[in-house]
């Protein structure tokens, strides 16, 4: 089996549906499993009503929840015209759930609501893709990947328990037919939804890859392949005709946002390649991510990341910053589930580069500014580059005021206000 991973740029209108039914045209009788995001900006749609339902602003919720779902039924409409199609309704059901659970007052930590919320998204989305797909030869069986990927309680990180996730999948998943499913979510062991961390998807597809021993997955994106750089940032980009597993952990890790941070791992242990291809163009190789590959061409990698917030933490009393505070900092980063993309410690202060997220850095700045002094400079980019050289750190640096920089073997990094 092949496993087929379709972000929500390949999926974002009724136009883009209608592209991953003719791509997968060119696959005829192969067995084929097809991973699937929410459609466009969904997932950050979600996002934004989450926050407005945790802070009690039920107007706000209301005029949210209504705009999606006009927006996804215009999708219906386009796709299936002059029907009354299942899926409408399947999709109205959904809304109603949405609307059941943002009439009640939130229960538990803000990260369980968020991933009860937000999973959604994908919900949606491969109702309305796995339906016009049955209608356009690729017959498909919808599985719900919250009956299929196991988790621990981890939400918006949750940890696949690779045994049972297995067990679950073998059990359902048959030779010579073909699946969609959601990326990005799975659930606990009492059904609690539970999320993989944002672009997920890519793990999702990886982590069945993974159990089902699959010959290859494909990530279809809107651009040609792997390229030294985001084409929307970086003019003249070139494509990398091919990289190694570490090589391709190392440009995740930092943040290239072709590739999920955690995809690659499950794919290196048992061999399996994973081929980043374009659906606009999809007769082209791409770029194909496989053991021992050398980086071709071999030139500098740039990857920026954006919407960037620098915390430089002090103490009261100007005493060195020890182990102590680290600690404490640290586990305040893990329980609000803040991820540190860049840090620096002097004798009486330290520094962190971290993602901006509307849910979690407010209250995780407010309760380090209980016991530190606080620094805040928000709207910041980072960026990384691999197999640097001097004019390509000059690149960066010409980018904007320089707030932080790092340099660590293969890798140049610079926190810059644009």
């Amino acid at each position: 089996m092949k496993i087929f991973k379709f972000g929500g740029a390949s999926i974002r209108d009724a136009a883009s549906v209608k592209r991953v039914a003719s791509v997968l045209q060119q696959f005829p009788g192969e067995d084929i499993l097809i991973v699937v995001s929410a459609m466009g900006k969904t997932t950050n749609a979600l996002e934004k009503l989450t926050k407005s339902y945790l802070e009690g602003h039920q107007e706000e919720v209301k005029a949210q929840l209504e705009k999606l779902q006009s927006e996804h039924l215009a999708v219906v409409q386009e796709l299936f015209p002059g029907q009354e199609p299942t899926v409408s309704r399947e999709v109205e059901v959904l809304f109603t759930q949405l609307a059941v659970i943002t009439q009640r007052p939130p229960e538990g930590h803000f990260n369980e609501v968020y991933d009860q919320i937000v999973s959604f998204g994908e919900l949606l989305s491969t109702k309305i893709v796995g339906h016009y797909l049955h209608q356009n030869a690729f017959t498909n069986q919808w599985l719900d990947a919250r009956r299929l990927i196991r988790t621990d309680q981890n939400h918006r990180f949750a940890r696949v328990d690779w045994n049972f996730t297995q067990r679950l999948v073998r059990e359902t998943i048959r030779p010579g037919q073909r699946y969609i499913t959601q990326g990005f979510i799975g659930s606990t062991d009492d059904y609690r939804p539970t999320t993989l961390g944002r672009e997920g998807s890519d793990y999702t597809a990886s982590v069945l890859a993974y159990v089902l021993d699959a010959a290859e997955v494909s990530s279809w994106k809107d651009v040609p392949g792997v390229l030294y750089g985001d084409p929307k940032v970086f003019e003249k980009t070139q494509l990398l005709r091919q990289i190694s597993y570490e090589e391709a952990i190392e440009l995740a890790y930092y943040g290239a946002s072709v590739i999920h941070p955690k995809t690659i791992q499950p794919l290196r242990q048992k061999g399996i390649p994973l081929r980043v291809r374009s659906f606009v163009e999809p007769e082209t190789p791409g770029t194909r991510i496989y053991a021992s590959a050398r980086l071709d061409p071999l030139i500098p990698c740039f990857i920026r990341k954006e919407n960037q917030v620098l915390l430089t933490l002090s103490t009261r009393d100007l005493a060195f910053i020890v182990e102590d505070h680290l600690s404490r900092i640290y586990k305040l980063f893990h329980q609000y589930g803040v991820r540190v993309n860049l840090s620096q410690n002097t004798a009486v202060s330290t520094s962190f580069c971290i993602n901006y997220d509307p849910v979690s850095v407010p209250p995780l700045r407010d309760e380090l500014s209980s016991e530190f002094a606080v620094q805040y400079q928000p709207g910041l980019c980072l960026y990384t580059v691999r197999h640097h050289h001097l004019a390509a750190r000059e690149r960066v640096q010409a980018a904007g005021a320089l707030l932080m920089e790092q340099l660590a073997g293969h890798t140049y990094q610079a926190v810059v206000k644009p």
